[in-house]
């Protein structure tokens, strides 16, 4: 068993889920916004960067949710270990660092959405 301060881990769980859950409203509230764009008359390249963004959301609305899920889970599993063994199993602290390479990982790939529909945004 590992000795670690388990109220950071429950706190940083806790903070990469409503992260993610902001991209999950941001995200939602831009594809309305494209369908509106995409209601007004736009060439054939602006059509399929149109559908290029409609399935980039898609994609990472469904990733954001296999995430906040795993992540759920995971601060489910901290709080098991520490009531049944008092302490963490080494394999929960590893996959606690995998998850935050995975958040680390999705929130560049949401970023670079965000400023590409923007951009899109702009120009149209």
């Amino acid at each position: 068993m590992v000795q670690v301060e388990t109220a950071q881990l429950t706190a940083e769980c806790e903070s990469w889920r409503q992260v993610l859950r902001l991209y999950r409203e941001e995200f939602t509230q831009d594809k309305t916004k494209l369908q509106l764009a995409a209601s007004r008359t736009l060439s054939k390249d602006q059509l399929q960067q149109v559908d290029h963004l409609h399935n980039q959301f898609h994609i990472q609305l469904i990733n954001i949710h296999d995430l906040k899920q795993a992540i759920k889970n995971h601060d489910r599993k901290i709080g098991y270990e520490m009531r049944e063994q008092n302490g963490l199993n080494e394999e929960t602290v590893a996959e606690h660092e995998n998850l935050f390479n995975q958040y680390q990982t999705l929130e560049h790939t949401l970023q670079e959405l965000r400023e590409e529909f923007n951009s899109f945004l702009s120009r149209t």
